[in-house]
Formats: structure tokens, sequence, C-alpha cells
């Protein structure tokens, strides 16, 4: 049985500012519409996966939950819920503990970070088969990405003898320097570092042991106090904050794969991107005779090695080269290539400013729906608001502002104070601040409405909760 893992988490801040804290990398549409979390979902269906078990931030569940509907499996799902991020070796003990109670110690799990790309399915398919041959004979494997070029931004592993379809690991190495990266590939005996793995939920549990006490212990206690916690893990799991902050913040790298000598890495050529900056989503577009390329609608004039991204306007390049542009409708971003790392600086400082454009964008999904900001200034603030048929906001009250509603098309249900009522197309409600409240979409259209929000303050963390069908109360 083959259980896949999908890791998704971090923020992805190098390719902000579509990649934002309320909207990770996982989530990134690519030009052909799909997220880098859909594909990973089908890619791992297509490798015969009996299950996939999705670990992931808590506010991340229902977005997950949307994209595992859109890729349409014929299979099961799984989430584990993290109250916060702890790096991969937890993620991954954690993980084992669920495969390990549902499908036995014996089931293979097969781990695929979620904000990675592979373009040669048949590639892929072929390299988790040997994976698989080995995991069996409870072998750890990693997959060894075959390298193009000296890589400055990868970790390499240095490959030793034959070990069925794969290599012995002699050692991991840290991203190196240029001259030591070319070093490595001359040799023909280091491949990438893909951050994949594949073993038996068992084996991986008992080397976490003999190389990672401390978060062996801290996890197994860890999953004690989520099963305690009760709710059916036969869907999703969530884990306790208190728990989780017990345990080590380590990668499964340092924690096992560098530490183990029963390690074994596939090497593979199967069309693998890490998606790691905004030079790699342009990669991926074929360029113009001028090394130009975009992604959605732009126009270069007299322009070289441009890569320009829009999400709704036109963006035109004049007499400039060798840019990014990223454009979205609260942020842009201009960088030069040879800097796209840096962009992750600029996240630093929006957090430093208090800045919410590191966090979310101008249109937020929830778990009901999205709201667009349309406009803001002093005392008010104006929003689109669209929520799915049957769907629900939370029972709520806020201090600071009063709100008034006009339903644009759809049919509301409203709770307004001790009121209950129907808002129709052209219709409003107007509710005081202090007053309990509830947005409701009974119908099997989307609800739109405006909302005009006034007060002498406006944010999002004025609200007070009292019942929420999503467990946000």
């Amino acid at each position: 049985m083959l259980i896949s893992v999908v890791l998704s988490g971090g923020a992805g801040t190098r390719l902000w500012p579509v990649s934002r804290e309320g909207y990770p990398k996982p989530f990134m549409k690519l030009a052909d519409g799909e997220s880098l979390l859909l594909k990973t979902y089908r890619r791992a269906a297509a490798v015969g996966a009996s299950d996939i078990l999705t670990v992931t931030n808590r506010d991340y569940y229902f977005m997950s939950k949307d994209e595992i509907a859109l890729a349409d499996l014929d299979m099961s799902a799984h989430f584990l819920l993290e109250p916060a991020g702890r790096n991969t070796a937890p993620a991954v003990a954690m993980a084992a503990q669920m495969v390990a109670e549902l499908h036995g110690p014996d089931a293979l799990m097969l781990v695929l970070p979620a904000d990675h790309l592979v373009q040669d399915q048949a590639a892929f398919a072929q390299a988790v088969a040997k994976a698989r041959s080995l995991a069996l004979q409870d072998k750890l494997v990693t997959f060894g990405i075959i390298p193009t070029g000296p890589e400055t931004g990868f970790g390499y592993i240095e490959t030793g003898a034959d070990v069925g379809d794969g290599k012995q690991v002699v050692r991991f190495v840290e991203k190196p320097s240029l001259d030591k990266a070319r070093e490595y590939v001359d040799s023909g005996r280091f491949v990438w570092n893909s951050g994949m793995f594949c073993f038996k939920a068992g084996v991986i549990l008992q080397e976490l042991a003999a190389h990672a006490s401390d978060v062996d212990t801290a996890t197994r206690a860890c999953w004690a106090a989520t099963c305690a916690a009760g709710g059916d893990r036969t869907k999703m799991a969530e884990i306790p904050a208190e728990a989780f902050a017990e345990v080590p913040d380590i990668s499964i790298d340092y924690a096992v794969m560098e530490r183990s000598s029963n390690v074994v890495v596939v090497p593979g050529d199967f069309g693998w991107s890490d998606i790691g900056s905004w030079v790699a989503v342009r990669d991926l577009t074929a360029p113009d005779g001028n090394n130009n390329r975009a992604t959605g609608n732009a126009v270069f004039v007299n322009s070289h090695n441009v890569y320009a991204q829009g999400d709704d306007r036109l963006v035109a390049a004049v007499g400039v080269q060798d840019l990014l542009i990223i454009d979205t409708p609260d942020a842009l971003l201009i960088a030069h290539p040879d800097r796209a790392q840096e962009v992750k600086q600029v996240v630093s400082h929006l957090k430093t400013q208090g800045h919410d454009a590191y966090k979310l964008h101008r249109t937020v999904k929830r778990p009901w729906g999205t709201y667009t900001v349309l406009e803001e200034g002093p005392r008010f603030k104006i929003k689109r608001i669209e929520v799915k048929p049957g769907a629900s906001l939370s029972l709520q009250m806020h201090h600071h502002r009063s709100e008034h509603w006009i339903v644009v098309s759809g049919m509301a249900r409203v709770v307004n104070g001790e009121q209950e009522l129907l808002v129709g197309a052209n219709e409003s409600t107007y509710i005081p601040a202090g007053h309990k409240h509830r947005l409701e979409n009974p119908g099997v259209l989307d609800l739109v409405m405006i909302e005009v929000q006034s007060g002498e303050y406006l944010g999002e963390d004025d609200i007070v909760r009292f019942a929420d069908i999503y467990g946000r109360a």
C-alpha cells in the first residue's frame, strides 16, 4: 500500500507578492490555471497512491479541501493539521504515526512537498517504482535530481555504490559555492537533493527513535495528545497547539537522513523544479526572440530578457532589460533576475512595518467564499463579498464598526440582533456596532453583496465569534 504524504506548509516569501502568508506558494496558480498543490495531488494519484494524507496548517485546511476536490480523484483523502510550522521532521513523524494507525507500520509513505513541479510524469513514475522496491527492503529512500548545471540554490547528495535500483548515500552537502557546485557536477557523483522521500511508516519511526530520540519522544507524546483530543481521525486529525510546541524544530534531513547509514538515493531526470524564485516561474514560459516572457497580457517594446506577469492589468515594458515584473491588484514587484532570492527581504520589511500586504491579498479566501477590499479610507471600508451556496459566516460581533449590507445577486439569510430575515437583490440591512449578526447563503447560486463598514477601527481582528461551522469560534 502506497500512501502519499503531501507536506503543504511554508509561506514561499521569495514568490511575493503572489505567495503570501494567507495564500502561500502551494496555492499559487501557474499559467495553466492549476495550483502547485493540485498538480501534486494529481501526481500522487498517477503513481498509484491509494490514499493522500495532507499535512498542513489549520488555516489552510479548507483551501486544501477545495484543491483536492478540483483534482476529482478516486481515492481517499486525510488531513493532519498543524497549529504552527515546526519543520519537516515533526511533520513526517506525525504523518508516520497517523499512517501506521490507519494502514499499519508496513504501509509505504511517498513524501512529496506541495510546492514542487514535475514535468515528466512517466519518468517520475519510473523513479517512484524503483523507490518502492527499495523501501520494501526497509531502506530510507530519497530522490536525487541529475544536475543540469552548477546550481548553488540546491543541496547536493554524494552517491556511492549501487544498491538495487538506487545508490548508497555517502553524504548530504549544504548549498555550495559556485566553484564547489562545478566540482560536484563535473565529478558525476552528485545529485540535487529534492526533498522527496519513500519509506515504510514503521521504518522511519524506528530511525527517528535511533537518531533523533528527542523528536521521536515529543512526537509520540504529541500523537497521543492528538488522539486524546477526540474527533474522527479517519478523515482529519488536528494537533493540539500546546503539545506541538514541545516538538523540536528540525528538518528530516538533519534529524535522520544525514545520520542514518540506511539511506539510498534514486537518481532521476523528470523535469523537477522546486519553484524557488520568480526566475524558476519565468523559466516555465517560452521566450520570444528577445528572450522576453509573459504570463497574462503584456507588451514588450525594445526590451530584452524581461518577464512580466499580471493578474488583471496590461503590463507594458519599453526600453528595459533584465527585469522581473510581477503585478497584482495591490502590489507591484520589479526586480533584477540575479537578485530574485532577495524578494523575501521585502516580506521582512512589510512584517516589520505591520503592513498587511505580507499576509493578505486584496481578495481574501475564506472557507465560506471570498471578500475583496474595493476601497478604504479614514473611518470607512467597502468590500465585495461572495458566499458559496449553502455556506455561512460565523455568528459574530464587532466592537468598533457598523456594517451596511447590500445584496447584488442571490439571496441572503441574515441574523441581525434578535431578527432573522431574508434579503434579496437590491435590498439591504444595517448592522450597528455591538449587534450579533450572521450571513448565510441558503440558495443554490453564489451570493454577491457589497459591505460598507464605518467606524473608528476597521481591522480584521475586531471580531468576536460566538458560533462557527468551520471551527473558528
